[in-house]
């Protein structure tokens, strides 16, 4: 089969697309066959070298969609729809940037619905990171919202999500670059933000907040939450997995609450109702960008160039 391999860390240069041995079933673990998969920032910190327990050489991938090839279990059919996401895949064993992908039976989740591959492929990590933790955030139509880091992936899923079943809540998105702030406002959100250096500059007080950006700036966006609202931290695009000086009396304020979501947190049946949301609501999934497998090199590029809004996707035909 074909595949993408990294035998080293390093820039792009390192994807390798290459000819490799088709993974053979084993106990537990079932064959699938990829049809489409989502290019993740934490791809790129491992490809970079910055997964300490991630060793090479690697076939990366976090996430993808596709049909069962061949299952050591009855539970799954040859030609069945289904998804993964995450469980040490592409971490501790090779991954999904691939024409086929071994993976263990508990993490093969199956799924029905009827959207085409290149859109299914942006919904598995990024609109379920997003679901899930909007879901944590308990929102009314009332709510305020901020999205740190709305330009990302899991910031203009989250928008979609949000804008198709409360079309007039307001919802704020938050940017590094003062030049992206109409690109944000274009994409849907009503208001933008600019986030200097792990700063909001606003005032603004927020009732429910998707912290995208970590650890790195947690402590920055208690700031601007309004008493008693509810901060979810799901992302870690600011580089940083773990808080320091942080004192949860001081620097949670007025009543706020912490909560958080970890994209390991699967089950068929939360996949299912996500794309039954995204269904009844008429949620907008499609990628930003479509690549092919031997192009995952490209694909790397354009998300590390800063100038993509929304999920970069990998397709194979």
């Amino acid at each position: 089969m074909k595949a993408i391999v990294v035998r080293e860390a390093g820039g792009p240069e390192v994807l390798n697309y290459e000819d490799v041995p088709t993974p053979k079933v084993k106990p537990g673990w079932s064959l699938v066959k990829v049809m489409g998969f989502g290019i993740n920032h934490s791809e790129i910190f491992t490809r970079d070298g910055e997964s300490p327990s991630v060793k090479f050489p690697r076939i990366l991938g976090i996430e993808c969609v596709g049909l069962v090839e061949e299952s050591t279990t009855n539970q799954l059919q040859k030609g069945q729809k289904v998804i993964s996401i995450m469980g040490e895949m592409g971490r501790a064993f090779d991954g999904s940037y691939a024409e086929y992908v071994l993976l263990p039976n508990d993490q093969i989740y199956p799924v029905t619905t009827e959207l085409d591959w290149s859109d299914l492929a942006a919904v598995p990590e990024t609109f379920y990171t997003a679901f899930g933790s909007l879901k944590t955030l308990n929102l009314t139509e009332d709510d305020s919202v901020l999205i740190r880091s709305g330009a990302s992936g899991v910031g203009i899923a989250a928008l979609h999500l949000i804008k198709a079943k409360y079309p007039n809540m307001d919802v704020t998105g938050s940017v590094r670059k003062e030049s992206k702030k109409q690109t944000l406002l274009d994409s849907g959100y009503d208001r933008a933000i600019v986030d200097d250096n792990g700063h909001l500059e606003t005032t603004e007080k927020y009732d429910k907040v998707l912290e995208l950006v970590g650890p790195a700036t947690l402590k920055d966006t208690f700031n601007n939450v309004a008493p008693r609202g509810i901060v979810c931290n799901t992302g870690e695009l600011g580089g940083k997995w773990y808080m320091d000086g942080f004192d949860p009396i001081a620097d949670i304020h007025e009543g706020a609450y912490l909560t958080s979501l970890s994209s390991g947190e699967v089950t068929s049946a939360k996949l299912n109702e996500m794309l039954d949301y995204i269904k009844q609501y008429h949620v907008e999934v499609k990628p930003t960008k479509v690549y092919r497998l031997d192009q995952v090199r490209e694909a790397h590029e354009y998300l590390e160039s800063g100038h993509n809004l929304g999920k970069v996707v990998v397709v194979n035909k």
